[in-house]
């Protein structure tokens, strides 16, 4: 676990392990979300990336008559 300290105007370096894990670049944009009591960092990804995620998934349930 990796330890980072804020600086006087509020910034973070993200570790370079975590950065080379995560395959992040400089300008990339990510939400800063307030959880209890951390932050986490949450990738925007653009909509084009999500395409094809749900490949394979099993479409036969059951589906209101106006659903179909």
């Amino acid at each position: 676990m990796a330890t980072v300290t804020i600086s006087p105007k509020f910034q973070v370096v993200i570790p370079k392990d975590i950065r080379e894990r995560l395959k992040l670049s400089p300008g990339q944009k990510v939400q800063a979300i307030a959880y209890s009591d951390r932050i986490e960092f949450v990738l925007v990804r653009p909509a084009a990336h999500l395409r094809g995620f749900l490949k394979g998934i099993d479409r036969r349930v059951e589906r209101d008559p106006d659903r179909v």
